[in-house]
Protein backbone atom coordinates (compact mmCIF):
# COMPACT_ATOMS: atom_id res chain seq x y z
CA UNK A 1 0.00 0.00 0.00
CA UNK A 2 1.38 3.70 -0.93
CA UNK A 3 2.91 5.75 1.94
CA UNK A 4 -0.18 7.11 4.31
CA UNK A 5 1.20 10.70 3.75
CA UNK A 6 1.05 10.03 0.01
CA UNK A 7 -2.39 9.53 0.43
CA UNK A 8 -3.36 12.33 2.62
CA UNK A 9 -1.63 14.37 -0.09
CA UNK A 10 -3.28 12.86 -2.68
CA UNK A 11 -7.14 13.37 -1.19
CA UNK A 12 -6.83 16.97 -0.36
CA UNK A 13 -5.08 18.08 -3.69
CA UNK A 14 -6.70 16.02 -5.54
CA UNK A 15 -9.97 17.64 -3.92
CA UNK A 16 -8.43 20.94 -4.50
CA UNK A 17 -7.31 20.26 -8.18
CA UNK A 18 -10.80 19.05 -9.02
CA UNK A 19 -11.99 22.32 -7.37
CA UNK A 20 -9.67 24.66 -9.45
CA UNK A 21 -10.63 22.66 -12.82
CA UNK A 22 -14.33 22.94 -12.34
CA UNK A 23 -14.22 26.47 -10.92
CA UNK A 24 -14.20 28.35 -14.20
CA UNK A 25 -17.28 26.18 -15.49
CA UNK A 26 -19.16 25.84 -12.51
CA UNK A 27 -22.40 27.86 -13.47
CA UNK A 28 -21.99 27.24 -17.62
CA UNK A 29 -24.03 24.34 -19.29
CA UNK A 30 -22.19 22.36 -21.69
CA UNK A 31 -22.68 23.90 -24.82
CA UNK A 32 -21.41 27.39 -23.49
CA UNK A 33 -18.67 25.37 -21.53
CA UNK A 34 -18.12 23.73 -25.27
CA UNK A 35 -18.31 27.41 -27.02
CA UNK A 36 -15.26 28.46 -24.82
CA UNK A 37 -13.45 25.45 -24.38
CA UNK A 38 -13.62 23.22 -27.34
CA UNK A 39 -15.34 20.65 -28.43
CA UNK A 40 -13.87 18.08 -25.52
CA UNK A 41 -14.59 21.08 -22.93
CA UNK A 42 -12.41 22.65 -20.26
CA UNK A 43 -9.21 20.33 -20.01
CA UNK A 44 -5.99 22.25 -18.01
CA UNK A 45 -6.70 25.10 -15.54
CA UNK A 46 -7.79 28.63 -16.04
CA UNK A 47 -5.43 31.10 -14.18
CA UNK A 48 -5.71 33.91 -12.89
CA UNK A 49 -3.15 35.95 -12.45
CA UNK A 50 -0.90 33.17 -12.63
CA UNK A 51 -2.96 30.97 -10.64
CA UNK A 52 -5.94 28.24 -10.60
CA UNK A 53 -8.12 29.77 -8.12
CA UNK A 54 -9.84 27.22 -5.16
CA UNK A 55 -13.68 27.47 -4.79
CA UNK A 56 -15.38 28.25 -1.23
CA UNK A 57 -15.10 23.82 -1.47
CA UNK A 58 -11.33 23.94 -1.09
CA UNK A 59 -11.52 26.93 1.45
CA UNK A 60 -13.97 24.90 4.05
CA UNK A 61 -11.98 21.70 3.30
CA UNK A 62 -9.37 23.68 4.79
CA UNK A 63 -11.49 24.88 7.78
CA UNK A 64 -13.24 20.77 8.24
CA UNK A 65 -9.01 20.69 9.08
CA UNK A 66 -8.17 23.04 11.11
CA UNK A 67 -11.60 22.58 13.50
CA UNK A 68 -10.06 18.67 13.79
CA UNK A 69 -6.95 19.66 14.98
CA UNK A 70 -8.17 22.24 17.24
CA UNK A 71 -10.47 20.03 18.79
CA UNK A 72 -7.95 17.28 19.50
CA UNK A 73 -5.46 19.91 20.78
CA UNK A 74 -7.82 21.13 23.41
CA UNK A 75 -7.67 16.73 24.20
CA UNK A 76 -4.15 16.58 24.02
CA UNK A 77 -3.68 19.89 26.26
CA UNK A 78 -6.21 19.53 28.55
CA UNK A 79 -7.43 15.93 28.73
CA UNK A 80 -10.92 17.08 27.72
CA UNK A 81 -12.87 17.91 25.04
CA UNK A 82 -16.13 18.65 23.28
CA UNK A 83 -17.61 16.68 20.33
CA UNK A 84 -15.64 16.52 17.49
CA UNK A 85 -18.31 18.48 15.25
CA UNK A 86 -18.06 21.28 17.85
CA UNK A 87 -14.66 22.37 16.60
CA UNK A 88 -15.64 21.85 12.96
CA UNK A 89 -18.65 24.07 13.50
CA UNK A 90 -16.38 27.12 14.94
CA UNK A 91 -14.37 26.64 12.44
CA UNK A 92 -16.94 26.99 9.68
CA UNK A 93 -17.93 29.93 11.11
CA UNK A 94 -14.44 31.72 10.70
CA UNK A 95 -14.43 30.47 7.26
CA UNK A 96 -17.82 32.47 6.55
CA UNK A 97 -16.16 35.45 8.49
CA UNK A 98 -13.78 35.84 5.72
CA UNK A 99 -16.64 35.76 3.28
CA UNK A 100 -17.84 39.10 4.76
CA UNK A 101 -15.04 41.09 6.24
CA UNK A 102 -12.09 42.26 5.11
CA UNK A 103 -8.55 41.14 5.89
CA UNK A 104 -7.11 42.66 9.28
CA UNK A 105 -9.92 43.47 10.78
CA UNK A 106 -9.48 42.49 14.63
CA UNK A 107 -10.09 39.26 15.35
CA UNK A 108 -10.81 37.03 18.78
CA UNK A 109 -8.35 35.27 20.37
CA UNK A 110 -8.36 31.56 19.36
CA UNK A 111 -9.89 31.51 16.16
CA UNK A 112 -8.52 29.24 13.33
CA UNK A 113 -5.25 30.40 12.43
CA UNK A 114 -6.23 30.56 8.72
CA UNK A 115 -7.78 33.89 9.37
CA UNK A 116 -3.90 35.30 9.23
CA UNK A 117 -3.84 34.31 5.70
CA UNK A 118 -5.01 36.82 3.68
CA UNK A 119 -5.42 34.93 0.65
CA UNK A 120 -8.01 33.00 2.54
CA UNK A 121 -10.30 36.17 2.37
CA UNK A 122 -12.35 35.92 -1.31
CA UNK A 123 -15.61 35.02 -1.39
CA UNK A 124 -15.82 32.29 -4.38
CA UNK A 125 -19.43 31.66 -4.93
CA UNK A 126 -20.28 30.69 -1.56
CA UNK A 127 -23.46 28.46 -0.91
CA UNK A 128 -26.54 30.32 0.18
CA UNK A 129 -27.39 27.52 2.84
CA UNK A 130 -23.71 27.43 4.23
CA UNK A 131 -23.88 31.10 4.61
CA UNK A 132 -27.04 31.36 6.19
CA UNK A 133 -26.88 28.00 8.43
CA UNK A 134 -23.84 29.78 10.05
CA UNK A 135 -25.36 32.85 10.95
CA UNK A 136 -26.32 31.81 13.81
CA UNK A 137 -24.29 29.43 16.90
CA UNK A 138 -26.92 27.31 16.49
CA UNK A 139 -25.65 23.80 14.53
CA UNK A 140 -27.96 21.88 12.71
CA UNK A 141 -27.84 17.88 13.67
CA UNK A 142 -28.91 14.66 11.95
CA UNK A 143 -31.72 14.30 14.88
CA UNK A 144 -32.28 17.92 15.05
CA UNK A 145 -31.56 19.90 11.01
CA UNK A 146 -31.48 23.37 11.11
CA UNK A 147 -33.43 23.03 7.45
CA UNK A 148 -34.40 20.98 4.69
CA UNK A 149 -31.56 21.50 2.24
CA UNK A 150 -30.38 18.17 0.01
CA UNK A 151 -27.45 20.66 -1.36
CA UNK A 152 -23.90 19.53 -1.94
CA UNK A 153 -22.60 21.53 0.40
CA UNK A 154 -22.52 19.30 2.98
CA UNK A 155 -20.67 16.50 1.26
CA UNK A 156 -18.07 18.55 -0.56
CA UNK A 157 -16.07 19.70 2.56
CA UNK A 158 -15.81 16.59 4.42
CA UNK A 159 -12.90 14.25 3.24
CA UNK A 160 -10.63 14.93 5.90
CA UNK A 161 -13.10 13.45 8.69
CA UNK A 162 -12.12 10.10 6.71
CA UNK A 163 -8.60 10.75 6.74
CA UNK A 164 -7.76 12.19 10.05
CA UNK A 165 -10.45 10.26 12.46
CA UNK A 166 -10.03 6.47 11.67
CA UNK A 167 -6.85 6.47 14.65
CA UNK A 168 -8.93 8.35 16.83
CA UNK A 169 -12.27 6.84 16.92
CA UNK A 170 -12.97 2.96 17.32
CA UNK A 171 -15.07 2.15 14.97
CA UNK A 172 -15.77 3.46 10.61
CA UNK A 173 -19.30 3.10 12.20
CA UNK A 174 -18.42 5.73 14.09
CA UNK A 175 -15.92 8.20 11.54
CA UNK A 176 -19.09 7.86 9.37
CA UNK A 177 -21.32 9.25 11.83
CA UNK A 178 -18.97 12.00 12.25
CA UNK A 179 -19.02 12.82 8.45
CA UNK A 180 -23.09 12.68 8.55
CA UNK A 181 -23.09 14.99 11.47
CA UNK A 182 -20.82 17.78 9.86
CA UNK A 183 -23.05 18.21 7.04
CA UNK A 184 -25.73 18.65 8.95
CA UNK A 185 -24.29 21.75 10.51
CA UNK A 186 -25.77 23.38 7.31
CA UNK A 187 -27.52 20.72 5.21
CA UNK A 188 -30.63 19.18 7.31
CA UNK A 189 -32.01 16.75 5.06
CA UNK A 190 -30.80 12.97 5.09
CA UNK A 191 -29.83 13.20 1.18
CA UNK A 192 -27.26 15.85 1.78
CA UNK A 193 -25.41 13.88 5.24
CA UNK A 194 -25.79 10.25 3.84
CA UNK A 195 -24.31 11.34 1.34
CA UNK A 196 -21.41 12.88 3.20
CA UNK A 197 -21.24 9.61 5.61
CA UNK A 198 -20.60 7.54 2.32
CA UNK A 199 -17.56 9.72 1.43
CA UNK A 200 -15.83 9.68 4.78
CA UNK A 201 -16.06 6.29 4.31
CA UNK A 202 -14.84 5.55 0.91
CA UNK A 203 -12.14 8.03 1.86
CA UNK A 204 -11.16 6.07 5.29
CA UNK A 205 -11.39 2.47 3.23
CA UNK A 206 -9.17 3.59 0.37
CA UNK A 207 -6.53 5.07 2.94
CA UNK A 208 -6.10 1.77 4.81
CA UNK A 209 -7.28 -1.14 2.84
CA UNK A 210 -5.78 -2.61 -0.15
CA UNK A 211 -9.60 -3.29 -1.50
CA UNK A 212 -10.45 -2.78 -5.32
CA UNK A 213 -11.76 0.71 -5.33
CA UNK A 214 -15.61 -0.02 -6.54
CA UNK A 215 -15.32 -2.90 -3.40
CA UNK A 216 -15.08 -0.01 -0.84
CA UNK A 217 -18.05 2.03 -2.38
CA UNK A 218 -20.35 -1.20 -2.26
CA UNK A 219 -19.34 -1.35 1.48
CA UNK A 220 -19.96 2.10 2.19
CA UNK A 221 -23.29 1.91 0.55
CA UNK A 222 -23.84 -0.69 2.56
CA UNK A 223 -22.87 0.19 5.90
CA UNK A 224 -24.01 4.10 6.05
CA UNK A 225 -27.22 2.65 4.23
CA UNK A 226 -27.73 0.59 7.28
CA UNK A 227 -26.64 2.84 9.93
CA UNK A 228 -29.43 5.10 8.04
CA UNK A 229 -32.01 2.65 7.65
CA UNK A 230 -34.61 4.53 9.87
CA UNK A 231 -34.00 7.83 7.70
CA UNK A 232 -36.05 8.83 4.70
CA UNK A 233 -34.71 8.61 1.46
CA UNK A 234 -31.73 6.30 1.97
CA UNK A 235 -33.61 4.03 -0.48
CA UNK A 236 -32.59 6.61 -2.82
CA UNK A 237 -29.38 6.76 -1.94
CA UNK A 238 -28.48 3.21 -2.20
CA UNK A 239 -30.17 3.00 -5.73
CA UNK A 240 -27.69 6.14 -6.95
CA UNK A 241 -24.76 4.90 -5.96
CA UNK A 242 -25.38 1.79 -7.29
CA UNK A 243 -26.77 3.27 -10.53
CA UNK A 244 -23.56 5.20 -10.62
CA UNK A 245 -21.42 2.23 -10.43
CA UNK A 246 -23.16 0.37 -12.88
CA UNK A 247 -23.50 3.23 -15.54
CA UNK A 248 -19.51 3.01 -14.77
CA UNK A 249 -19.63 -0.24 -16.81
CA UNK A 250 -21.65 0.67 -19.75
CA UNK A 251 -20.88 1.46 -23.33
CA UNK A 252 -22.59 5.10 -22.74
CA UNK A 253 -21.39 8.49 -23.29
CA UNK A 254 -20.12 10.07 -20.03
CA UNK A 255 -22.39 12.92 -20.34
CA UNK A 256 -25.22 10.97 -20.88
CA UNK A 257 -24.02 8.53 -17.97
CA UNK A 258 -23.91 12.15 -15.71
CA UNK A 259 -27.26 13.30 -17.09
CA UNK A 260 -28.87 10.06 -15.34
CA UNK A 261 -26.95 11.39 -12.25
CA UNK A 262 -27.84 14.84 -12.10
CA UNK A 263 -26.20 17.74 -11.77
CA UNK A 264 -24.46 17.26 -8.96
CA UNK A 265 -25.97 20.30 -6.91
CA UNK A 266 -27.96 17.97 -4.68
CA UNK A 267 -25.32 15.89 -2.22
CA UNK A 268 -26.21 12.47 -3.80
CA UNK A 269 -26.18 13.72 -7.16
CA UNK A 270 -22.85 15.26 -6.22
CA UNK A 271 -21.41 11.78 -4.87
CA UNK A 272 -22.92 9.71 -7.29
CA UNK A 273 -21.13 11.91 -10.09
CA UNK A 274 -18.26 11.27 -8.65
CA UNK A 275 -18.04 8.10 -7.88
CA UNK A 276 -18.90 7.27 -11.36
CA UNK A 277 -16.44 9.32 -12.70
CA UNK A 278 -13.44 7.48 -9.99
CA UNK A 279 -15.14 3.55 -10.85
CA UNK A 280 -14.58 4.49 -14.57
CA UNK A 281 -11.68 5.74 -14.70
CA UNK A 282 -9.86 4.76 -11.39
CA UNK A 283 -6.96 4.78 -13.28
CA UNK A 284 -6.52 7.97 -15.23
CA UNK A 285 -6.77 10.93 -12.69
CA UNK A 286 -6.67 13.66 -15.69
CA UNK A 287 -9.67 11.77 -17.68
CA UNK A 288 -11.77 11.82 -14.67
CA UNK A 289 -11.24 14.90 -13.30
CA UNK A 290 -12.28 16.05 -16.81
CA UNK A 291 -15.22 14.30 -16.90
CA UNK A 292 -16.31 15.19 -13.55
CA UNK A 293 -16.48 19.01 -14.75
CA UNK A 294 -17.28 18.71 -18.09
CA UNK A 295 -21.56 19.10 -17.64
CA UNK A 296 -24.07 21.11 -17.20
CA UNK A 297 -24.16 21.10 -13.29
CA UNK A 298 -21.87 22.08 -9.95
CA UNK A 299 -18.45 21.60 -12.02
CA UNK A 300 -16.67 22.53 -8.83
CA UNK A 301 -17.51 20.36 -6.25
CA UNK A 302 -17.97 16.94 -8.73
CA UNK A 303 -13.96 17.76 -9.45
CA UNK A 304 -13.31 18.28 -5.89
CA UNK A 305 -15.13 15.14 -5.04
CA UNK A 306 -13.29 12.79 -7.71
CA UNK A 307 -10.35 14.32 -7.11
CA UNK A 308 -10.76 13.37 -3.27
CA UNK A 309 -12.07 9.79 -3.74
CA UNK A 310 -9.09 8.87 -6.64
CA UNK A 311 -6.38 11.26 -4.53
CA UNK A 312 -7.02 9.04 -1.33
CA UNK A 313 -7.13 5.79 -3.20
CA UNK A 314 -3.76 5.91 -5.24
CA UNK A 315 -1.91 8.88 -3.87
CA UNK A 316 -0.58 12.17 -4.35
CA UNK A 317 1.66 10.70 -7.28
CA UNK A 318 -1.17 9.56 -9.59
CA UNK A 319 -2.10 13.89 -9.80
CA UNK A 320 -0.22 14.74 -12.98
CA UNK A 321 1.90 17.77 -11.86
CA UNK A 322 0.20 20.30 -14.43
CA UNK A 323 -2.45 19.93 -11.74
CA UNK A 324 -0.52 20.85 -8.71
CA UNK A 325 1.30 23.57 -10.15
CA UNK A 326 -0.42 27.00 -10.27
CA UNK A 327 -2.90 25.63 -7.88
CA UNK A 328 -4.09 28.43 -5.38
CA UNK A 329 -3.22 28.49 -1.75
CA UNK A 330 -1.31 24.92 -2.36
CA UNK A 331 1.77 25.70 0.61
CA UNK A 332 -1.04 26.59 2.90
CA UNK A 333 -2.79 23.34 2.02
CA UNK A 334 0.68 21.26 1.72
CA UNK A 335 0.54 22.76 5.67
CA UNK A 336 -2.59 21.58 6.89
CA UNK A 337 -2.01 18.53 5.24
CA UNK A 338 1.21 17.77 7.23
CA UNK A 339 -0.50 18.76 10.34
CA UNK A 340 -3.00 16.77 9.36
CA UNK A 341 -0.77 13.45 9.13
CA UNK A 342 1.44 14.16 11.94
CA UNK A 343 -1.04 15.03 14.56
CA UNK A 344 -0.52 16.75 17.57
CA UNK A 345 2.94 16.80 18.83
CA UNK A 346 2.36 19.08 22.12
CA UNK A 347 0.33 17.39 25.58
CA UNK A 348 -0.59 19.03 28.83
CA UNK A 349 2.75 18.91 30.61
CA UNK A 350 4.59 20.18 27.97
CA UNK A 351 4.44 22.40 25.23
CA UNK A 352 7.76 21.80 23.23
CA UNK A 353 6.13 22.85 19.44
CA UNK A 354 5.66 26.91 19.73
CA UNK A 355 4.42 26.63 15.90
CA UNK A 356 1.53 24.39 17.01
CA UNK A 357 0.59 26.53 19.87
CA UNK A 358 0.28 29.33 17.72
CA UNK A 359 -1.90 27.51 15.69
CA UNK A 360 -4.44 25.48 17.16
CA UNK A 361 -4.24 27.12 20.81
CA UNK A 362 -3.91 30.57 20.57
CA UNK A 363 -4.96 31.10 16.38
CA UNK A 364 -1.81 33.64 16.00
CA UNK A 365 0.52 31.76 13.57
CA UNK A 366 0.82 34.13 10.36
CA UNK A 367 -0.51 37.16 11.72
CA UNK A 368 1.09 40.11 10.73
Amino acid sequence: MRDLLDKFKGCILGGAAGDALGYPVEFLKMDEIIEEYGREGIKEYKLYNGKALVSDDTQMTMYTICGLLKGYTRFATRGIMGDWVEYVHRAYQDWRYTQFKSYGQPLELGSCWLLNIQDMYSCRAPGNTCLSALETSKAGKTYSPINNSMGCGGVMRVAPIGLYLPKHLQSIEDVDRIGAEVAAITHGNPLAYIPAAALVHIIARATSSEEDLEFIIKEARTVVGKMFADKEGVDIFELFLDKAVALAHEDINDLDAICELGEGWLGLEALSIAVYCAVKYQDDFEKALQVAVNHDGDSDSTGAITGNILGAYHGVSAIPDKFLENLELKDILDELISDLYNDCPINEYEIKDVKWKDKYIMGTYGKK
